[in-house]
Protein backbone atom coordinates (compact mmCIF):
# COMPACT_ATOMS: atom_id res chain seq x y z
CA UNK A 1 0.00 0.00 0.00
CA UNK A 2 1.40 3.62 -1.31
CA UNK A 3 2.24 5.20 1.93
CA UNK A 4 0.27 8.57 1.82
CA UNK A 5 -2.99 5.96 2.03
CA UNK A 6 -1.60 4.62 5.00
CA UNK A 7 -1.24 8.13 6.27
CA UNK A 8 -4.56 8.78 5.08
CA UNK A 9 -6.50 6.56 6.61
CA UNK A 10 -4.50 6.62 9.96
CA UNK A 11 -5.77 10.35 10.31
CA UNK A 12 -9.25 9.93 9.45
CA UNK A 13 -9.31 7.03 12.05
CA UNK A 14 -7.50 9.48 14.37
CA UNK A 15 -9.96 11.79 13.58
CA UNK A 16 -12.74 9.69 14.57
CA UNK A 17 -11.71 8.61 17.65
CA UNK A 18 -10.92 12.28 18.73
CA UNK A 19 -14.82 13.08 17.71
CA UNK A 20 -16.08 9.85 19.92
CA UNK A 21 -14.09 10.62 22.59
CA UNK A 22 -15.00 14.43 22.56
CA UNK A 23 -18.63 13.32 22.49
CA UNK A 24 -18.27 10.64 25.24
CA UNK A 25 -16.49 13.89 27.42
CA UNK A 26 -19.72 15.69 26.78
CA UNK A 27 -21.90 12.65 27.49
CA UNK A 28 -20.07 12.42 30.90
CA UNK A 29 -20.35 16.33 31.54
CA UNK A 30 -23.74 16.69 31.23
CA UNK A 31 -24.41 13.04 32.96
CA UNK A 32 -22.26 13.93 35.96
CA UNK A 33 -23.77 17.81 36.32
CA UNK A 34 -27.46 16.84 36.15
CA UNK A 35 -27.13 13.74 38.89
CA UNK A 36 -25.32 16.45 40.71
CA UNK A 37 -22.93 13.79 42.33
CA UNK A 38 -19.60 12.86 41.64
CA UNK A 39 -17.24 14.84 39.86
CA UNK A 40 -16.97 13.89 35.81
CA UNK A 41 -12.85 12.81 36.91
CA UNK A 42 -14.53 9.81 38.70
CA UNK A 43 -16.35 8.62 35.64
CA UNK A 44 -14.97 5.24 34.14
CA UNK A 45 -16.77 6.47 30.92
CA UNK A 46 -15.23 10.07 30.89
CA UNK A 47 -11.77 8.09 31.28
CA UNK A 48 -12.76 6.00 28.47
CA UNK A 49 -13.07 9.22 25.89
CA UNK A 50 -9.41 10.34 27.46
CA UNK A 51 -7.98 7.33 26.39
CA UNK A 52 -9.84 7.41 22.96
CA UNK A 53 -8.75 11.02 22.82
CA UNK A 54 -4.84 9.93 23.21
CA UNK A 55 -5.18 6.93 20.45
CA UNK A 56 -6.51 9.98 17.79
CA UNK A 57 -3.57 12.42 18.52
CA UNK A 58 -1.28 9.22 17.99
CA UNK A 59 -2.58 8.47 15.05
CA UNK A 60 -2.30 12.30 13.53
CA UNK A 61 1.22 12.42 14.65
CA UNK A 62 1.71 8.96 13.27
CA UNK A 63 -0.11 10.45 9.72
CA UNK A 64 2.41 13.64 9.14
CA UNK A 65 5.37 10.68 8.89
CA UNK A 66 3.40 9.12 5.97
CA UNK A 67 1.88 11.67 4.08
CA UNK A 68 1.93 15.02 2.98
CA UNK A 69 1.33 17.78 5.58
CA UNK A 70 -1.08 19.83 2.69
CA UNK A 71 -2.97 16.47 2.67
CA UNK A 72 -3.27 15.38 6.15
CA UNK A 73 -3.93 19.15 8.07
CA UNK A 74 -6.86 19.78 5.65
CA UNK A 75 -8.46 16.35 6.53
CA UNK A 76 -9.48 17.80 10.34
CA UNK A 77 -13.13 18.57 8.44
CA UNK A 78 -13.46 14.82 8.88
CA UNK A 79 -13.74 14.88 12.83
CA UNK A 80 -16.37 17.95 11.98
CA UNK A 81 -18.65 16.07 9.96
CA UNK A 82 -18.26 12.65 12.29
CA UNK A 83 -19.25 15.00 15.35
CA UNK A 84 -22.19 16.48 13.69
CA UNK A 85 -23.13 12.82 13.01
CA UNK A 86 -22.55 11.21 16.44
CA UNK A 87 -23.95 13.92 18.16
CA UNK A 88 -27.52 13.99 16.47
CA UNK A 89 -27.52 10.30 16.33
CA UNK A 90 -26.54 9.57 20.04
CA UNK A 91 -26.73 12.87 21.60
CA UNK A 92 -30.19 13.50 20.16
CA UNK A 93 -28.73 17.08 19.13
CA UNK A 94 -30.79 18.95 16.68
CA UNK A 95 -30.40 18.01 12.36
CA UNK A 96 -30.66 21.27 10.94
CA UNK A 97 -30.46 22.15 7.06
CA UNK A 98 -26.71 23.87 7.42
CA UNK A 99 -25.78 20.91 8.77
CA UNK A 100 -26.38 19.00 6.51
CA UNK A 101 -25.35 21.11 3.34
CA UNK A 102 -21.77 21.88 5.21
CA UNK A 103 -21.20 18.24 5.73
CA UNK A 104 -22.11 17.54 2.27
CA UNK A 105 -19.16 20.31 1.34
CA UNK A 106 -17.01 19.23 3.66
CA UNK A 107 -17.38 15.79 2.44
CA UNK A 108 -16.91 16.95 -1.47
CA UNK A 109 -14.13 19.20 -0.17
CA UNK A 110 -12.02 16.18 1.38
CA UNK A 111 -12.85 13.90 -2.35
CA UNK A 112 -10.79 17.04 -3.77
CA UNK A 113 -8.71 17.28 -1.15
CA UNK A 114 -7.51 13.56 -1.29
CA UNK A 115 -7.63 13.38 -4.80
CA UNK A 116 -5.61 16.77 -6.37
CA UNK A 117 -3.18 16.93 -3.24
CA UNK A 118 0.36 15.73 -3.39
CA UNK A 119 0.78 12.01 -3.03
CA UNK A 120 4.45 11.81 -1.98
CA UNK A 121 7.18 14.21 -0.54
CA UNK A 122 11.09 13.49 0.13
CA UNK A 123 11.74 11.70 3.00
CA UNK A 124 12.10 13.53 6.26
CA UNK A 125 15.82 12.76 7.25
CA UNK A 126 17.91 14.75 9.52
CA UNK A 127 20.07 15.71 6.81
CA UNK A 128 17.25 17.03 5.01
CA UNK A 129 16.02 18.93 7.51
CA UNK A 130 19.02 20.43 8.20
CA UNK A 131 18.69 21.71 4.49
CA UNK A 132 15.84 22.94 4.71
CA UNK A 133 16.45 25.01 7.56
CA UNK A 134 19.01 26.84 5.78
CA UNK A 135 17.48 27.48 2.30
CA UNK A 136 16.92 30.54 0.81
CA UNK A 137 13.56 29.83 0.79
CA UNK A 138 12.42 28.57 4.41
CA UNK A 139 15.03 31.94 5.68
CA UNK A 140 12.95 34.54 3.93
CA UNK A 141 9.57 32.85 4.82
CA UNK A 142 10.94 32.05 8.78
CA UNK A 143 12.08 36.18 9.01
CA UNK A 144 9.13 37.40 7.12
CA UNK A 145 6.63 35.22 9.81
CA UNK A 146 8.87 36.91 13.02
CA UNK A 147 8.29 40.59 11.69
CA UNK A 148 4.75 39.61 11.13
CA UNK A 149 4.29 37.94 14.30
CA UNK A 150 5.86 40.80 16.26
CA UNK A 151 4.59 43.43 14.89
CA UNK A 152 1.36 41.63 15.97
CA UNK A 153 2.41 40.48 19.73
CA UNK A 154 2.97 44.33 19.75
CA UNK A 155 -0.77 45.63 18.80
CA UNK A 156 -1.84 42.36 20.81
CA UNK A 157 0.13 43.76 23.94
CA UNK A 158 1.41 47.06 24.02
CA UNK A 159 -1.34 48.72 22.32
CA UNK A 160 -4.24 46.22 24.13
CA UNK A 161 -5.42 45.32 20.60
CA UNK A 162 -8.01 41.99 21.27
CA UNK A 163 -8.92 41.26 17.35
CA UNK A 164 -10.16 37.98 16.78
CA UNK A 165 -8.52 37.61 13.36
CA UNK A 166 -5.18 39.22 15.08
CA UNK A 167 -5.54 36.79 17.78
CA UNK A 168 -5.98 33.60 15.15
CA UNK A 169 -2.90 34.66 12.82
CA UNK A 170 -0.86 34.87 16.24
CA UNK A 171 -2.16 31.40 16.49
CA UNK A 172 -1.79 30.56 12.49
CA UNK A 173 2.44 31.42 12.44
CA UNK A 174 2.72 29.30 15.39
CA UNK A 175 0.57 26.71 13.44
CA UNK A 176 3.49 26.72 10.28
CA UNK A 177 6.56 26.34 13.02
CA UNK A 178 4.77 23.48 14.89
CA UNK A 179 3.73 21.47 11.51
CA UNK A 180 7.24 21.73 10.17
CA UNK A 181 8.26 20.40 13.54
CA UNK A 182 6.09 17.52 13.90
CA UNK A 183 6.36 16.30 10.23
CA UNK A 184 10.47 16.53 11.03
CA UNK A 185 10.11 14.19 14.39
CA UNK A 186 7.53 12.14 12.65
CA UNK A 187 9.58 11.57 9.67
CA UNK A 188 12.90 10.71 11.27
CA UNK A 189 11.04 8.26 14.38
CA UNK A 190 8.93 7.01 11.05
CA UNK A 191 12.84 6.32 8.69
CA UNK A 192 14.48 5.13 12.09
CA UNK A 193 11.20 2.53 12.37
CA UNK A 194 11.68 1.60 8.84
CA UNK A 195 15.20 0.87 9.68
CA UNK A 196 17.07 2.86 6.93
CA UNK A 197 19.44 4.44 9.21
CA UNK A 198 19.05 5.47 12.87
CA UNK A 199 18.14 9.39 13.12
CA UNK A 200 17.64 9.45 16.79
CA UNK A 201 21.34 10.13 17.12
CA UNK A 202 21.27 13.67 15.16
CA UNK A 203 21.08 16.78 17.50
CA UNK A 204 18.49 18.13 14.75
CA UNK A 205 16.02 15.51 16.16
CA UNK A 206 15.81 16.74 19.52
CA UNK A 207 15.93 20.64 18.46
CA UNK A 208 12.73 20.15 16.37
CA UNK A 209 10.94 18.15 19.01
CA UNK A 210 11.81 20.97 21.68
CA UNK A 211 10.38 23.66 19.01
CA UNK A 212 7.81 21.31 18.71
CA UNK A 213 6.47 20.95 22.29
CA UNK A 214 7.43 24.89 22.81
CA UNK A 215 4.83 25.74 19.93
CA UNK A 216 2.68 23.66 20.72
CA UNK A 217 2.70 25.24 24.63
CA UNK A 218 2.26 28.85 22.92
CA UNK A 219 -0.73 28.01 20.18
CA UNK A 220 -2.29 26.67 23.78
CA UNK A 221 -2.28 29.59 25.31
CA UNK A 222 -3.15 31.96 22.33
CA UNK A 223 -6.42 30.03 21.55
CA UNK A 224 -7.35 29.80 25.51
CA UNK A 225 -6.89 33.65 25.61
CA UNK A 226 -9.18 34.07 22.60
CA UNK A 227 -11.54 31.91 23.79
CA UNK A 228 -12.15 33.77 26.91
CA UNK A 229 -12.79 36.99 24.49
CA UNK A 230 -14.44 35.26 21.50
CA UNK A 231 -17.49 33.13 20.96
CA UNK A 232 -16.25 29.07 19.93
CA UNK A 233 -18.31 29.85 16.98
CA UNK A 234 -15.69 32.15 15.51
CA UNK A 235 -13.03 30.71 17.00
CA UNK A 236 -13.54 27.03 15.65
CA UNK A 237 -14.22 27.87 11.79
CA UNK A 238 -11.41 30.61 11.61
CA UNK A 239 -8.61 28.54 13.60
CA UNK A 240 -9.59 25.90 10.96
CA UNK A 241 -8.99 27.47 7.84
CA UNK A 242 -6.17 29.96 9.18
CA UNK A 243 -4.38 26.23 10.45
CA UNK A 244 -5.19 24.30 6.89
CA UNK A 245 -3.37 27.73 5.39
CA UNK A 246 -0.21 27.72 7.31
CA UNK A 247 0.03 23.62 6.80
CA UNK A 248 -0.35 23.74 3.59
CA UNK A 249 2.54 27.33 3.21
CA UNK A 250 4.66 25.16 5.78
CA UNK A 251 4.13 21.62 3.22
CA UNK A 252 5.28 23.83 -0.19
CA UNK A 253 7.72 26.17 1.53
CA UNK A 254 9.60 23.91 3.68
CA UNK A 255 9.21 20.25 2.68
CA UNK A 256 8.65 21.81 -1.15
CA UNK A 257 5.84 19.04 -1.50
CA UNK A 258 3.83 20.30 -4.52
CA UNK A 259 6.76 20.57 -6.46
CA UNK A 260 6.06 19.25 -9.79
CA UNK A 261 2.11 19.36 -9.56
CA UNK A 262 0.64 20.24 -12.14
CA UNK A 263 -1.26 23.18 -12.14
CA UNK A 264 -4.68 21.77 -12.63
CA UNK A 265 -3.57 19.62 -9.56
CA UNK A 266 -2.86 23.13 -7.51
CA UNK A 267 -6.26 24.59 -8.75
CA UNK A 268 -8.37 21.88 -7.79
CA UNK A 269 -6.87 20.95 -4.45
CA UNK A 270 -7.81 24.93 -3.87
CA UNK A 271 -11.14 24.47 -4.29
CA UNK A 272 -10.95 21.56 -2.21
CA UNK A 273 -9.98 23.31 0.58
CA UNK A 274 -12.77 26.19 -0.49
CA UNK A 275 -15.24 23.59 -0.12
CA UNK A 276 -14.05 22.42 3.14
CA UNK A 277 -13.90 25.56 4.55
CA UNK A 278 -17.30 26.36 3.48
CA UNK A 279 -18.57 23.05 5.07
CA UNK A 280 -17.24 23.68 8.24
CA UNK A 281 -18.13 27.16 8.54
CA UNK A 282 -21.75 26.12 7.52
CA UNK A 283 -21.29 23.39 10.72
CA UNK A 284 -20.37 26.00 13.58
CA UNK A 285 -22.37 28.81 12.67
CA UNK A 286 -25.06 30.22 14.81
CA UNK A 287 -24.31 27.97 17.92
CA UNK A 288 -25.71 29.35 21.19
CA UNK A 289 -23.24 31.22 22.97
CA UNK A 290 -21.68 29.46 25.74
CA UNK A 291 -19.36 30.33 28.36
CA UNK A 292 -16.06 28.79 28.58
CA UNK A 293 -13.61 27.23 31.68
CA UNK A 294 -12.77 23.92 30.84
CA UNK A 295 -9.90 23.36 28.72
CA UNK A 296 -9.49 20.71 25.68
CA UNK A 297 -6.41 20.49 24.62
CA UNK A 298 -5.01 19.66 21.19
CA UNK A 299 -1.66 18.70 19.17
CA UNK A 300 -4.13 16.93 16.62
CA UNK A 301 -5.02 17.11 13.35
CA UNK A 302 -2.45 20.41 13.02
CA UNK A 303 -0.40 18.92 16.19
CA UNK A 304 -1.38 21.59 18.56
CA UNK A 305 -4.72 23.16 18.12
CA UNK A 306 -6.59 23.39 20.88
CA UNK A 307 -10.25 24.88 21.90
CA UNK A 308 -11.68 25.07 25.07
CA UNK A 309 -15.57 23.92 25.65
CA UNK A 310 -17.55 24.64 28.88
CA UNK A 311 -20.42 22.35 28.91
CA UNK A 312 -23.28 23.70 30.86
CA UNK A 313 -26.63 21.40 31.50
CA UNK A 314 -29.13 24.90 31.45
CA UNK A 315 -27.88 25.98 28.09
CA UNK A 316 -28.56 24.04 24.96
CA UNK A 317 -25.16 24.41 23.84
CA UNK A 318 -25.89 22.09 20.57
CA UNK A 319 -23.18 20.32 18.68
CA UNK A 320 -20.06 23.19 19.75
CA UNK A 321 -18.63 20.61 22.53
CA UNK A 322 -18.63 18.24 19.54
CA UNK A 323 -17.29 20.59 16.81
CA UNK A 324 -14.32 20.38 19.24
CA UNK A 325 -12.93 17.97 17.80
CA UNK A 326 -12.44 19.53 14.25
CA UNK A 327 -9.23 20.50 16.12
CA UNK A 328 -8.57 17.52 16.90
CA UNK A 329 -8.51 17.95 20.67
CA UNK A 330 -7.20 16.45 23.43
CA UNK A 331 -8.48 17.08 26.98
CA UNK A 332 -7.35 18.38 29.51
CA UNK A 333 -8.80 20.15 33.15
CA UNK A 334 -8.06 23.31 34.85
CA UNK A 335 -6.52 23.02 37.83
CA UNK A 336 -9.38 24.32 39.89
CA UNK A 337 -11.26 21.93 38.64
CA UNK A 338 -9.55 19.23 39.75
Amino acid sequence: MEAYIVGICIAVCGNFLISISLNIQKYTHVRQSQRGTRPYYTSRVWWVGVLLMGLGELGNFSAYGFAPASLIAPLGCVSVIASAVISVVFLKETLRASDVLGGALALTGTYFLVTFAPHSSPHVTANMVERSLVSWTFLIYFMSEVLLFAILMYLYKCRNVKHIIIMMILVALLASVTVISVKAVSGMITETLRGSHLQLTYPIFYIMFIIMITSCAFQIKFLNEAMKLFDATEIVPINYVFFTASAVVAGILFYEEFYGISLVHVLMFGVGCLLAFTGVFLIARARPRIKMDSVFISMGQMPGKSCTDKVQPQTDDSKYGTLASKFSCSSSNTPDEL
